[in-house]
């Protein structure tokens, strides 16, 4: 069986794209994965899976649409993927703020980033690194007036779903205690 992490991005934000976790975890286990688990309401779940990535990725995200009438951007991450994205984070120093550090997880390697607009854009404060499949940013200012953050999918050009560094380590604990 296989540890999986599934990032759901844009729901239950705003009052739109509705997904209670229940519906979610009922709708995991009707795709006979198990032992599924769920981290605060926006989209965050463990669990495991005989099931390969890429077509359980696009079950889930047609399944959404099916049940709530939308289709959400689905990332799946088998858990060795998520542990080489934190084990990589070049900003260990930044791991006392889990507020400011951010995993922004990529559906896949930018083929043509513009790293030049993205470095003009950050304030002075700000840090950030692409490694991979994974854009880390750390924005001491915060994340919600950063120009940087902002503009960051746009400009790597390839859709993104962002994490905080307290997510990451929730998840990672979650997907650690299924593994053992």
């Amino acid at each position: 069986m296989n540890t999986y992490i599934l990032l759901l991005r844009g729901i239950n934000v705003g009052g739109r794209n509705s997904l209670p976790m229940r519906e979610l975890v009922d709708l995991l286990e009707a795709l006979e994965c198990r032992n599924v688990k769920t981290y605060i309401q926006s989209g965050n779940v463990v669990f495991q899976s005989g099931k390969g990535a890429p077509s359980l990725a696009k079950q889930i995200s047609a399944d959404v649409k099916k049940r709530c009438g939308f289709e959400p951007h689905t990332l799946l991450l088998h858990f060795q993927e998520f542990e080489g994205a934190i084990a990589a984070n070049p900003f260990r120093e930044a791991e006392s703020d889990p507020k400011d550090l951010h995993f922004g997880f990529l559906a896949s390697v930018p083929p043509n980033p513009d790293l030049r607009k993205l470095d003009a854009l950050k304030a002075k404060s700000e840090r950030f690194q692409l490694i991979d499949k994974v854009f880390y940013l750390y924005a001491p200012d915060g994340v919600g007036r950063s120009k940087l953050a902002a503009s960051s999918e746009r400009l790597l050009g390839v859709t993104m779903t962002d994490r905080n560094w307290r997510t990451v380590c929730k998840i990672r604990d979650m997907a650690e205690a299924l593994d053992q």
